[in-house]
């Protein structure tokens, strides 16, 4: 028998027996966090109960401690570490006085440049021999480290605010050095759920352990990092050195999304294979070098039977639209608001629902709310906290999404099994659901409507086509209901995980970590 088929046949015994066969990677989401991600992670570990997993979280201040989820029995360990956190250390090392210069380059390269696995690898080669002794006094706090600042400020941008650079370069040279040097549980294969910090993580897993390295993006990361980005007006009150430049406050925000750009390359770099929810979001991922050898889309899916058997009841009620989503500024609750306004005139017996968590930004619900009360929306608009999915398709007309940034919403695709038409913005999967794919054979007709991003007009205009017109709100009941049962099945979903772990977990370890191996490797997989 060869050295690698006895190494496969140990490597899927442990797998089986003495550690877990998937560590699961996730970013402040689940199993405290109850969100369409969260729900996505859950649903997967529920319905491969064959398989163990060990969930490894990270998690940032002010995240809640208490399970928003029943966790399943197959989850066998958890593994929580903060963001950001790192010890005080030692104040000095014997024999370290060029550990900062090998930091320096390949920071320089992830905070400033197209950084990527190299660069990891190069920060572990340095971190790991000392990784029980270093710290904040060490890697923050030092003077060394105080010049390696000033040299990679100057190196940047030297006429921009030092102390904006300073703020920056402290809080992510942090959260870098603590993902780096946290604990690192066992597992046959890792799982990252998104980019960030929890694919930092995974581009880690693969060269400290040359164990397979998966990753699913529900939305891409560093694009809604610069989403985020672009919203706010600033990521912290910026004077500029010398104001006669009117591109200098950038600099923070361009920082953090070269960084986050960065970790994305790494991960992408590491990863056997890259798997989103649907081909559009591949252009993203190509953009920050993902391979294109590695992509793979396996779509969301849903129990059509469960959301099938639900009867829409329209008798005894007026004509109803709901925006189904936490009260967030991604979600731009206030245009559907706007929406609301409009579509009244067209509509005046009209109900209008918010239905999700309003805790996620209380600041921006406060804004919503004072919205809704300048509007005189009182006796037409209602918000509520917790949506029972049994009950809302029986209540619901058509089911609205303002958002700015999707992924695969799960709400249009529970919707369409329902048979409830969907208006939404033209992001992500939204089209793709509503409208059909390219592909499409037959072309099964609009499920709804596709309107631009911020326009209220649009939107109310869409959904009275829809509740104006009982025939068109039939057609695109039926198109939208036979469009979810043909293509997004949660049976076909999980099927295509659980071969992907049984593929993945017979791989050999790579001696030499992942960083040697996965470059050759035959990334073809046929299910």
């Amino acid at each position: 028998m060869s050295t690698e088929t006895e190494e496969v046949i140990t490597v899927e015994k442990a797998g089986r027996e003495d550690i877990p066969d998937v560590c699961l990677i996730l970013e402040g989401s689940y199993p405290y966090v109850q969100d369409e991600s969260s729900d996505w992670t859950h649903a997967l570990i529920c319905s491969l109960p064959d398989f163990k997993f060990h969930l490894y979280l990270l998690l940032t201040p002010g995240i809640p401690k208490k399970n928003a989820y029943r966790v399943p029995e197959n989850v066998v360990g958890r593994t929580e570490h903060m963001i950001g956190e790192l010890p005080p250390g030692v104040h000095k090392i014997k024999h370290m006085h060029n550990f900062p210069a090998r930091l320096e380059e390949p920071l320089q390269n992830l905070q400033h440049r197209k950084g990527g696995l190299e660069d990891v690898k190069k920060l572990l080669e340095a971190l790991t021999p000392h990784r029980d002794k270093l710290g904040r006094h060490i890697l923050l706090d030092a003077w060394k480290s105080w010049n390696m600042l000033l040299h990679m400020y100057q190196a940047a941008q030297p006429k921009a605010s030092f102390s904006a650079y300073f703020r920056s370069w402290r809080t992510m040279a942090g959260d870098l050095y603590s993902v780096l040097l946290g604990p690192l549980p066992k597992a046959g294969v890792y799982h990252a759920a998104s980019t960030g910090y929890a694919g930092l993580f995974l581009a880690r897993t693969a060269l400290e352990t040359g164990r397979p390295a998966l990753l699913t993006e529900y939305g891409v990361y560093a694009d809604e990092r610069r989403v985020e980005t672009a919203m706010a007006e600033l990521l912290y009150d910026i004077q500029s050195d010398n104001p006669a430049d009117e591109n200098l406050s950038e600099l923070p925000r361009d920082l953090w999304v070269r960084t986050f750009s960065s970790y994305a390359r790494a991960c992408y770099q590491s990863c056997a294979e890259i798997i989103t929810r649907f081909e559009a979001n591949q252009a993203s991922q190509l953009k920050d070098d993902a391979p294109a050898g590695k992509l793979r889309v396996i779509p969301n899916g849903i129990d059509r039977e469960r959301f099938s058997a639900l009867e829409q009841r329209n008798e005894g009620r007026p004509p109803t639209v709901a925006l189904i989503g936490p009260v967030a500024p991604i979600k731009d609750i206030k245009t559907f608001i706007r929406s609301v306004d409009v579509l009244r005139r067209l509509t005046p017996e009209l109900s209008a629902w918010v239905l999700g968590p309003a805790g996620e930004d209380p600041e921006y619900f406060e804004e919503c709310l004072q919205l809704a009360y300048s509007l005189n929306l009182e006796g037409v608009l209602k918000f509520k906290d917790r949506v029972n999915v049994e009950k809302y398709p029986a209540m619901i007309d058509v089911v609205v999404l303002t958002s700015i940034s999707e992924a695969q919403p799960s709400v249009i695709l529970e919707a369409g099994a329902a048979g409830v038409p969907c208006v939404a913005t033209d992001v992500g999967c939204c089209r793709e659901l509503i409208m059909g794919a390219g592909t499409e054979e037959p072309k099964l007709g609009p499920g709804g409507g596709i309107t631009p991003l911020a326009d209220p007009v649009a939107t109310a205009q869409a959904c009275f086509k829809l509740i104006d017109d009982k025939a068109r709100h039939k057609r695109c009941s039926q198109a939208l209901k036979t469009r979810v049962e043909r293509y997004y099945s949660k049976k076909d979903h999980d099927r295509a995980y659980r071969e992907l772990y049984h593929f993945y977990l017979k791989q050999p370890t790579s001696p030499q970590g992942a960083f040697e191996r996965w470059p050759g490797l035959d990334l073809t997989y046929v299910s």
